[in-house]
């Protein structure tokens, strides 16, 4: 035999209030950074050139542009893009060179096994 499962349920009535209206704060434009991008495009171009004159082994100039790219990026998240990059390039950089001279020494290694 079927059960009727509606059968004991109360219709209920649905009642609307008046529309309601409010209006929400218009918030500020974020603030241009066309200028301070190409400022910053200028910084890391300088930064980079310094960093090649440096370089004496020219497989380092592959992971240094990747450094100072993944640095740019990393300066753009901040509040004061220009103050932090010259730091971030630096650190980034130290890494690279550490990060070659380690898989030149592992290339070295696996050449005299």
């Amino acid at each position: 035999m079927k059960r009727n499962e509606n059968r004991n349920v109360r219709k209920v009535r649905t009642r609307f209030g008046r529309e309601t209206r409010f209006e929400l704060p218009v918030a500020p434009a974020a603030p241009f950074r066309g200028v301070l991008e190409t400022d910053l495009e200028r910084l890391k171009a300088e930064l980079l050139q310094d960093l090649l004159a440096d370089a004496s082994d020219p497989e380092l100039h592959a992971p240094l542009r990747r450094a100072t790219s993944d640095a740019a990026a990393l300066a753009w998240t901040t509040p004061f893009p220009l103050l932090v990059l010259p730091e971030l390039v630096r650190e980034k950089a130290d890494c690279a060179r550490r990060y070659a001279r380690r898989q030149a020494a592992v290339l070295k290694g696996a050449r005299a096994a």
